[in-house]
């Protein structure tokens, strides 16, 4: 007989789980996959990927349950999971996107030319899209280190502390990172809405 895995702690699931117990790691699954989810959209700011990732990052979750000790909760460490797949791909997207900017120039003579022509659209809904589309591209112009830093403090809210610990590095370089983005995005913005404007 199956045991009521609804009426357990999160203690007795893991453990189940790590005794393979399937229904118990799909518990964990349930009660937290939301929160896992929310944590992939803050870093990649895209539906499809962040769901991908948070797939991902549960699978990856199954196959290391043997490696849980326990030390903090279960759901803090799919969350560093998630965060270290999220920032793989970040990384991996930058290449790809200097890579093709790069091809671009050499067809084109200019990657302005490729640029899609913004026509400016009354309508709220879409010039609510079009600052998440600006902020987004300027999201991803900034190094990892200092998206990061940017997303999980002002998108998840952390504290200096906790971003530090995440990020294996100091408060200071925190505090020194999240100074520069915030810099960096501020004059992006300005940019990208200076050349709609043109």
């Amino acid at each position: 007989m199956e045991p009521n895995t609804a009426a357990m702690t999160e203690a007795e699931l893991v453990k189940l789980a790590q005794e393979g117990k399937m229904a118990a790691f799909e518990e964990l699954v349930a009660r937290h996959r939301d929160k896992i989810y929310a944590r992939a959209y803050s870093m990649m700011r895209h539906d499809d990927e962040a769901l991908d990732l948070s797939q991902d990052a549960w699978i990856k979750g199954w196959q290391r349950l043997a490696q849980f000790q326990g030390e903090s909760s279960f759901v803090t460490w799919m969350t560093r999971i998630t965060i270290n797949l999220c920032l793989d791909q970040l990384r991996k997207q930058k290449r790809q996107r200097a890579e093709s900017i790069e091809a671009m120039a050499e067809e084109s003579g200019g990657v302005e030319r490729q640029m899609p022509v913004v026509t400016p659209n009354p309508t709220e809904g879409l010039e609510r899209l079009e600052l998440r589309e600006r902020i987004d591209r300027a999201l991803a112009q900034l190094s990892h280190e200092h998206r990061t830093v940017l997303v999980l403090h002002e998108f998840e809210e952390l504290e200096y502390k906790e971003i530090a610990r995440r990020m294996s590095c100091s408060i200071g370089t925190v505090m020194s990172r999240l100074f520069y983005a915030r810099r960096r995005m501020a004059s992006l913005l300005a940019g990208l809405k200076r050349d709609k404007l043109e």
